[in-house]
């Protein structure tokens, strides 16, 4: 009896685990049997690996063979493990040398030819690896740029199953990857693009500065579509460990580019308005993908013709905008995903739409329950309403609008302003602040908040809408310079929210 060793990942969500493949060569009729709750993709990964071994010119053992996983508890999916497996079974052949094997953690497909073939989720596997400790890491060269994201460990690429055992053997050296280039490239069109609405930007530009959510109605053609493009454009770049954590999302979405796998602008994610549930928070069996809340993390979400989504699509919003993650179980586990984005939603304000409000036919029950698809609580959690008008005569004829370098350059200094207040608490926009936070250790003169307090009292205001206001009032002070808000600021933040007439 032998027995061979390797070692691979598993991913669940953005986390991962290392799994120990372990291969038995004993007697009995020749065939291979896999335990440790494979799924189908890994138990058809035995006719995949001995097909790979045989035809890369190495001898599949005449025996029984059995191939666990461990933890045994832990579900095993998709065929990361093809590589492990096959190395596994070499490994207790004796037809390779252990030395570097039992330190290496081994990730690919492979082809029945042996070639190895990308796999989804290669980022957060190696991050993985490096988490436990392990000192290399070979992937599939096609996700060598991926991998190589990650620092402090290791990282080596294979085309073939040939190429792994002839570095195994000392016969080769397989190549790392290489440096990595930062260049940001800011997406998207220019904020000069829209013409008039002077009110609508600059609500774009207190959303980007404090990084909170927005909501934009009016009739059809306007530039509410335009405005929400360009958000992307006015926010800061990503910092490197927010590129990796967003990068790792889209790489287990099988999003990333060969060239350039390293997202650094802030993602901009557009659901149709018939997506499910699913596609919104994530799903699907086995081990649930990240939906559009997660691909979005770190960047916007917006949802176009939000009256027309369903109503539980949009109610399956709350627990992200309030936890910054999503818990989705399926068969296979519960994953977890990072899911902190800045919504944005655009609607016309009736169903007919017409240009012109006073040309609108519709009932007025119609118009409510049309934009009345939003629930209240999930309206308190938007800070800027805006409700955009048709241009007036002349606009096409006026001044140059302002750029987005302008915009973004006011922005950037209003955030760096409130990551400066806010770094001994642990946030670095205005719009993550708890609301505790803001009324006892930054709590304003009364006179200043006292609009607030009117507010409650006449029932127009919940608590959570008043600590939301409070945040748009510091960006507003933030734009300005001011070391404070004042009165006028909290006015300002008020009157985002009186915006749309639902």
């Amino acid at each position: 009896m032998a027995l061979g060793r390797a070692h691979s990942v598993a991913v669940s969500g953005v986390h991962g685990q290392i799994v120990e493949i372990e291969a038995d060569i004993g007697r009995g009729l020749p065939g291979v049997h896999i335990v440790g709750l494979p799924d189908t993709a890994l138990q058809e990964s035995r006719d995949r690996v001995r097909a790979a071994v045989t035809n890369s010119g190495e001898k599949w053992p005449d025996s029984r063979v059995i191939l666990a996983l461990s933890p045994a508890t832990l579900p095993k999916i998709g065929s990361v493990y093809d590589l492990a497996l096959a190395l596994s079974v070499l490994d207790a052949a004796e037809d390779v040398p252990r030395a570097k094997l039992e330190k290496t953690v081994l990730l690919g497909e492979l082809a029945l030819d042996g070639r190895l073939r990308s796999v989804r989720g290669v980022l957060p596997a190696v991050l993985a690896a490096k988490n436990a400790g392990w000192q290399r890491v070979v992937v599939p060269d096609s996700t060598l740029a991926e991998a190589g994201l990650v620092d402090g460990i290791d990282i080596f690429g294979a085309g073939s199953l040939r190429d792994v055992l002839a570095w195994l053997r000392g016969e080769v050296v397989l190549l790392g990857p290489g440096r990595r280039s930062r260049n940001v490239v800011v997406a998207g069109g220019d904020l000069s693009d829209v013409v008039g609405q002077d009110e609508a930007r600059w609500g774009l530009e207190v959303a980007a500065a404090g990084a909170h959510h927005l909501m934009l109605t009016g009739p059809p053609g306007i530039g509410k579509t335009m405005l929400a493009q360009r958000l992307p454009g006015l926010l800061p770049p990503l910092t490197e460990q927010e590129s990796i954590e967003v990068t790792a999302i889209h790489s287990l979405a099988g999003l990333l580019s060969d060239d350039n796998p390293l997202i650094m602008t802030p993602p901009f994610v557009a659901p149709h308005h018939t997506s499910t549930v699913s596609a919104m928070v994530g799903g699907g069996s086995g081990m649930a993908r990240p939906g559009s809340v997660s691909r979005a993390h770190r960047g916007v979400l917006f949802l176009d013709e939000y009256a027309e989504i369903g109503t539980k699509v949009l109610e399956s919003l709350r627990t992200p905008l309030e936890d910054g993650e999503v818990r989705i179980a399926r068969r296979d586990g519960v994953a977890i995903y990072p899911a902190r984005f800045q919504l944005i939603l655009a609607a016309n304000p009736c169903p007919c739409a017409p240009p012109r409000e006073a040309d609108c036919v519709c009932a007025p029950a119609v118009r409510r329950r049309y934009l009345g698809k939003l629930s209240g609580p999930l309206v308190d959690r938007v800070d800027v309403r805006i409700k955009m008008r048709p241009i007036g005569s002349g606009g096409f004829h006026a001044d140059e609008p302002e750029c987005s370098a302008d915009v973004r350059a006011r922005v950037a200094a209003a955030r760096s302003a409130a990551a400066q207040r806010w770094r001994e608490f642990g946030f670095r926009t205005n719009g993550d602040v708890t609301g505790p936070l803001l009324r006892r250790e930054f709590r304003l003169p009364y006179k200043t908040v006292a609009p607030l307090d009117d507010a409650i009292r006449r029932g127009q205001l919940t608590a959570r809408g008043a600590d939301r206001a409070l945040r748009v009032a510091w960006t507003v002070a933030d734009l300005r310079g001011a070391e404070a808000p004042d009165a006028g600021d909290v006015g300002r933040a008020l009157g985002f929210r009186d915006e749309i007439r639902r």
